[in-house]
């Protein structure tokens, strides 16, 4: 739908990307009916947000008849294709989009798209700033925008961009599964489980993240990490070219980026370029090699120079929430990974780091399995601690400690300041405190944001 002047749209969430599109829509003319469960109290702040715009607000409850006479259904990121609401409007045919959907139908420029299950807010910023350097250079009248899941939504800004701009968004399962548009440049990182009590089975999650390859033409790219088994299997879906990524060189000649005796390659039309030496790259842990070669794939798709990649790569220290080093209090390092919101993101952050490791994990489950974390708290960490609504089921996959094995000592607190204290009386200089959460913060935060900003807070006041 491009004329939005007199129709009715229902837009569920008023969160950060339901706030971007109401205002977008109100302001191409549309009638927005604004639905909210949460009460007026709770909303002051957002309805403030839009009190220039003439947009209705239904709040309390999601009840069915204001679908009635409505011409689409807006999803914000958090709300599930099961709310009964969602189901009535699939039921009466009404037609489902989200603001990242109607931002690749508006946008003028080129969109560059990223996802998977680890790694899309590092990468997504790390290709900006290696765009911003090629900008700089070969167009410094035009501007690089980078949003999506991460930062600002994009449809907020979609009048401001120009033909010669380039967008660079990260996108979620939540966004990708309604989409019926995919962007010029599409990336899948890795797809290792996640989110299973918003998609029921690993199945689903697939088909969800596979959506951002299934609308691209023939003139479109797609980046795929050639390593993951998963995302292997969706080779047939690429409908233009294809580059690969992963740690060792291909077996063939294919467009591809790796890593190979400290250095990292490109390998395109048949000739190899030596990018640059690994160790120039800040960030840490395998996890991140891998980020940085599948940027350096986006970056061959989008025609960025050498030079540009390099600076960008070597310029880059990364995002905070994700392995951001905090402070250094009694002669231990303490880090934020607040970002880690699944048992794999919270195994690759233990991997970066050698003993002795104090982790504090918790938070809201996803339905996700906890027994491999559990594997590598046994070999990593000395002093667990756990906190909110998955200390329990984390508790249950560690077991008990056992004279001389790791972890040494399990303590459960109620929540995250609690937890900063308890590492504070157990740490010892030359420790790493590690907070890494491996679940969502939605239990005592309102986002992951929130939570990571607290943690450093707490940590600073420790004295």
């Amino acid at each position: 739908m491009s004329e939005w002047q007199g129709k009715k749209i229902v837009m569920i969430g008023a969160a950060r990307q339901g706030l971007a599109l109401s205002r977008f829509l109100a302001d191409k003319g549309a009638h927005v009916i604004l639905n909210d469960r949460r009460s007026e109290d709770a909303l002051v702040e957002a309805r403030e947000e839009l009190s220039d715009l003439d947009v209705e607000w239904v709040t309390g409850s999601h009840p069915f008849e204001i679908l009635d006479n409505a011409d689409m259904v807006c999803l914000s990121g958090g709300i599930p294709m099961d709310l009964p609401l969602v189901e009535e409007a699939i039921r009466r045919n009404i037609s489902l989009s989200n603001d990242s959907q109607i931002f690749l139908e508006e946008a003028p420029c080129p969109v560059i798209g990223i996802t998977g299950s680890s790694g899309k807010t590092t990468t997504t910023a790390l290709v900006g700033e290696i765009a911003r350097q090629h900008f700089k250079l070969k167009k410094p009248e035009n501007k690089v925008w980078v949003g999506g899941n991460i930062g600002n939504p994009l449809i907020q800004d979609v009048e401001k961009m120009q033909a010669d701009d380039l967008a660079v968004m990260e996108l979620s399962s939540f966004q990708l599964e309604i989409m019926t548009k995919s962007p010029q440049i599409a990336s899948i990182l890795n797809l290792t489980p996640n989110h299973l009590d918003r998609h029921k089975t690993m199945a689903k999650y697939i088909s969800a993240k596979s959506n951002i390859l299934t609308h691209q033409k023939a003139e479109d790219t797609a980046i795929l990490n050639r390593d993951d088994p998963l995302v292997r299997k969706l080779y047939d879906e690429v409908k233009g070219r294809r580059i690969t990524f992963g740690l060792n060189p291909p077996f063939k000649k294919e467009d591809a980026t790796y890593y190979k005796r400290g250095r990292l390659y490109l390998q395109a039309s048949g000739q190899v370029a030596k990018i640059m030496r690994a160790d120039l790259i800040k960030l840490r842990g395998t996890h991140n090699l891998y980020n940085v070669l599948a940027a350096i794939a986006i970056s061959a798709a989008a025609t960025f120079t050498l030079p540009a990649i390099y600076d960008g790569i070597v310029g880059f220290e990364g995002v905070p929430h994700r392995l951001e080093f905090v402070r250094e209090w009694n002669s231990a390092e303490w880090y934020n990974d607040s970002i880690a919101t699944s048992p794999e993101r919270a195994i690759a952050a233990l991997n970066t780091f050698d003993p002795p490791i104090i982790l504090l994990a918790g938070g809201r489950d996803k339905d996700l399995p906890w027994q491999k974390l559990a594997e590598a708290i046994h070999q990593k960490v000395d002093h667990l601690i756990l906190f909110g609504e998955a200390a329990d089921l984390i508790q249950k996959a560690v077991g008990n400690p056992e004279s001389g094995m790791r972890p040494l000592t399990i303590d459960i607190c109620k929540g995250l300041y609690e937890a900063v204290q308890n590492a504070a009386d157990r740490v010892e200089p030359g420790d790493v405190v590690l907070f890494s959460p491996g679940g969502t913060s939605f239990d005592e935060f309102q986002d992951f944001e929130e939570r990571g900003k607290r943690f450093k807070q707490w940590v600073n006041k420790l004295s």
